[in-house]
């Protein structure tokens, strides 16, 4: 009678310590929503970042670099102006992927600790604050600047009031992108971090 009543002990014992099968279910399924979403996240900010690197090493220098071998009186207008709007489609995305990213940063954030979810939510701050300012102040700017100027940028004396504020706003420009993507880089270690962690915990 002990041995069975031992033994009916140890099987209630057993039953109580896993969870009911609805309920492993649920946090399951939760867990996987919290990998995909980590791994979506990771994806967009991956995404930008490439676009926004190779914009900077490859599509600026070879769009001067290819017209000017042509030995065209307007080339450096012509690259100028396909530079302008391949970076309005970098810094308007941007702004958007960060966005979306900020917005996302709290959910799920019991899977990540609070200085990293800080610096994860200051990081994507930067890159959509500069891409704002890239687009809609910097850029905005400089095409007022070149239509007030009335001809090709490079017609315009380097002492004119109006082609030394043009310079200036694109070495503000260079800069704001550049710092952009060291932020969005940061995001991606930490986003990485968060998509990791979730994994191990799934």
């Amino acid at each position: 009678m002990s041995i069975e009543i031992g033994e009916g002990r140890r099987a209630h014992q057993g039953e109580s310590a896993a969870p009911p099968a609805p309920v492993a279910r649920t946090i399951a399924t939760r867990s996987a929503l919290v990998a995909a979403a980590c791994d979506f996240r990771l994806l967009l900010i991956a995404l930008w970042l490439g676009a926004a690197v190779f914009f900077s090493a490859a599509v600026a220098p070879s769009a001067f670099a290819v017209l000017r071998s042509f030995h065209l009186p307007n080339a450096n207008e012509i690259a100028g102006t396909i530079v302008t709007r391949t970076l309005a489609v970098v810094n308007t995305g941007g702004f958007l992927i960060a966005s979306v990213l900020l917005a996302s940063a709290f959910l799920f954030r019991r899977a990540v600790r609070r200085g990293a979810l800080l610096a994860e939510t200051l990081s994507l701050a930067v890159v959509a604050i500069l891409c704002g300012a890239g687009q809609w102040i910097i850029a905005a700017r400089m095409l007022r600047l070149r239509a007030a100027m009335g001809r090709p940028v490079d017609e315009v004396a380097q002492n004119d009031p109006l082609r030394t504020a043009f310079n200036s706003l694109h070495g503000y420009s260079v800069a704001a992108l550049g710092i952009a993507i060291l932020a969005g880089a940061l995001a991606l270690l930490l986003i990485a971090r968060r998509s990791r962690a979730s994994s191990f915990s799934a």
